[in-house]
């Protein structure tokens, strides 16, 4: 008799993002939760478990995240996207308070029509 497939562990990722213009670009506000974009050359599938260390401009705090693989940008992407895999917060309050401190830092970066690395 084998032994029952376990799901792989999660991945651990840190993502410094260093400056407002950099966040603009990663973060996810289309996700009701949130989420983030990271550039990896890493193999992931949807629906992967990913656990983020992430940290926020001009902020020491770490803020762990247990993200989703919500989708992918496959190496060589048109518009020489950056290759990596869009995250997606899971649904509690740790990712809302996340989510409120991240489009408080953006603030009127929000509303920008910039090109960003996610949809």
């Amino acid at each position: 008799m084998s032994a029952p497939k376990s799901s792989p562990r999660p991945s651990v990722v840190q993502l410094a993002i260093k400056e407002k213009a950099a966040l603009y670009a990663a973060y996810i506000p289309l996700f009701a939760e949130g989420g983030m974009f990271i550039p990896t050359t890493r193999e992931y599938r949807l629906g992967d478990d990913i656990y983020v260390l992430l940290t926020l401009p001009e902020d020491p705090q770490r803020y762990p995240v247990a993200g989703r693989v919500a989708w992918i940008t496959p190496a060589q992407a048109s518009g020489n996207r950056t290759q990596g895999v869009g995250i997606q917060f899971p649904a509690d309050e740790k990712s809302r308070a996340l989510k409120l401190k991240i489009e408080q830092i953006l603030g009127s970066h929000l509303s920008s029509d910039r090109p960003t690395q996610t949809l």
